[in-house]
């Protein structure tokens, strides 16, 4: 079954926002490792290869309903943050954004009945929710800290366990 037109071109604009997610936090990740915290950069370098599969599980999906894929350039993200927590407070309101832009889609896809686009984007509504309680449990942690040198390294060590797990659904 051919995709409606309006769904193929909100999926479009997700992709776009996929794909600026994947450079927004290699952006956190180049930013961490120009301060010397390796393991906060790996964790960010693993979140935006996250975002990459993001966008690829919806480019592939567009094609598979004969959908026409029309990729936007991608804005460039802010390069330095004044701290971890600054960082991670702004992946978690950008988690959060990206949750409101899944929920308008599945909107969209309940209101045209079309259940093929319903039960994809389920998976990432589940997802979304993973994503933003992750980004919010560092935030937390770090206001635990509250920028202390100790807690920090131990954070990074941390966070520098984190490996890509390619996501299959």
């Amino acid at each position: 079954m051919k995709i409606l037109k309006n769904m193929e071109s909100e999926l479009n604009k997700q992709i776009n926002a996929e794909l600026y997610s994947a450079y927004l936090y290699l952006a956190m990740s180049a930013n961490f490792e120009a301060v010397n915290l390796r393991g906060f950069a790996s964790w960010m370098k693993v979140q935006a290869q996250e975002e990459m599969t993001h966008a690829m599980k919806i480019y592939n999906y567009t094609f598979e309903r004969v959908g026409r894929v029309v990729l936007e350039s991608i804005d460039k993200p802010q390069a330095k943050w004044e701290s971890p927590l600054d960082a991670f407070e702004a992946a978690y309101e950008h988690e959060q954004k990206v949750t409101a832009m899944i929920d308008k889609l599945l909107k969209l896809a309940t209101e045209e009945k079309d259940n093929a686009s319903i039960s994809m984007l389920q998976w990432f509504v589940d997802e979304q929710v993973e994503e933003e309680a992750s980004a919010n449990d560092i935030v937390q942690k770090l206001k635990l800290i509250k920028g202390a040198p100790g807690g920090l390294f131990m954070l990074d060590k941390e966070l520098g366990q984190r490996v890509f797990k390619l996501e299959t659904g």
